[in-house]
């Protein structure tokens, strides 16, 4: 399989965002990990949003722990392409007018204070 090639399993919404990311950028070996997880996330959010449009609201508990889940899942995305620095927008704009791939640690405090 060729880094650019979707892994396997993977549904419409995660292929889509595997390719789009890596037909404009290069990844190392962990940055593919990460993006990996964020498309098996951008999965799990297509079903749960389609699970939500289906469900009759006045179902409320059943509704509301899918809303509760989608919004998870839609933070849990949010973050993983954060790490990869990379937008995530439907744009049609040129690949090199896009910004590079930032190589630069995640942002936060991590090590032991005192």
């Amino acid at each position: 399989m060729s880094a650019k090639s979707p892994v396997s399993g993977l549904a419409p919404a995660g292929r889509r965002l595997w390719r789009k990311v890596t037909a404009d950028y290069d990844l190392a070996e962990h940055e593919r990990a990460v993006l990996l997880a964020a498309c098996r996330t951008a999965d799990v959010l297509e079903r749960l949003e389609a699970e939500v449009a289906a469900v009759d609201l006045a179902d409320w508990p059943r509704a509301r722990g899918l809303l509760v889940e989608a919004r998870q899942q839609r933070i849990t995305l949010a973050r993983l392409i954060a790490a990869l620095r990379v937008p995530y927008e439907d744009d049609d704009e040129a690949p090199e007018a896009r910004p590079r791939l930032q190589r630069r640690a995640a942002r936060g405090v991590y090590g032991v204070q005192s």
